[in-house]
């Protein structure tokens, strides 16, 4: 799992990366939580979810957004860490040139940024959204969302109530054939801390029956495309 300093918008970005040791493997981005609210990429969610992805082989990285940890640069209101998110993406993306598709995975902030990028990048085909903030950003860009992946909140979040996460993500619409799946862990906060192993669980169950179809999804979906 070596570290790595990826050439970034705004200067270096400090990244971890697990290659992976079978050809073409799909890749895995992880996204963290808010930069101005101690969110960085060793965070036990954010690891949590690299280890999820690595153990399943894919190429895995995860980075600290600019102006977190050793990443130059500062905070820039989102704008910033989306272009740096298709930065790392594009570095992983040259190193892995064969790979059949990608995931994103993001913890709130980090979720916010990833639903924006897989609607900029169509080889995402599959997503991980941990407590996304939907009583702070605007969500309405998922007009309508290209991939199915799964959104988990926690019931006891009072930083976003999961009655405002049901509330904006029951009016997504999604392109036909994709499914968003919701997912509360009842007496779970925002950062499920006492609830981490329910959590990786949940992701686990929701992965192990997503992934065995993802190709067959994406066939269709091209199909319908050509249409």
């Amino acid at each position: 799992m070596p570290d790595v300093i990826i050439p970034g918008p705004a200067g270096r970005l400090e990244g971890r990366y697990s290659p992976s040791e079978t050809e073409n493997a799909p890749i895995a981005l992880i996204l963290h939580a808010h930069p101005l609210g101690g969110g960085h990429m060793e965070n036990p969610i954010v690891d949590m979810m690299y280890d999820t992805f690595r153990k399943r082989d894919f190429a895995t990285l995860r980075f600290n957004f600019r102006g977190v940890g050793r990443s130059q640069g500062s905070y820039d209101q989102g704008l910033g860490e989306l272009s740096d998110a298709a930065t790392v993406l594009d570095w992983v993306q040259s190193y892995n040139q064969g790979a059949s598709y990608c995931w994103v995975a993001g913890h709130s902030f980090g979720a916010w940024i990833g639903m924006q990028l897989l609607m900029r990048r169509p080889e995402i085909a599959g997503f991980v959204s941990i407590a996304p903030p939907t009583n702070m950003y605007d969500f309405t860009f998922l007009a309508p969302c290209p991939a199915s992946g799964i959104i988990v909140h926690g019931g006891a979040d009072k930083i976003v109530p999961p009655d405002d996460v049901e509330r904006v993500m029951s009016k997504v619409r999604v392109q036909k054939g994709i499914e968003i799946t919701r997912d509360v862990i009842p007496d779970a906060n925002h950062l499920f801390s006492e609830h981490q192993e329910v959590l990786e669980t949940r992701i686990n169950t929701y992965l192990d029956g997503r992934l065995p179809y993802v190709e067959d999804e994406r066939k269709a979906l091209a199909a319908r495309g050509r249409r």
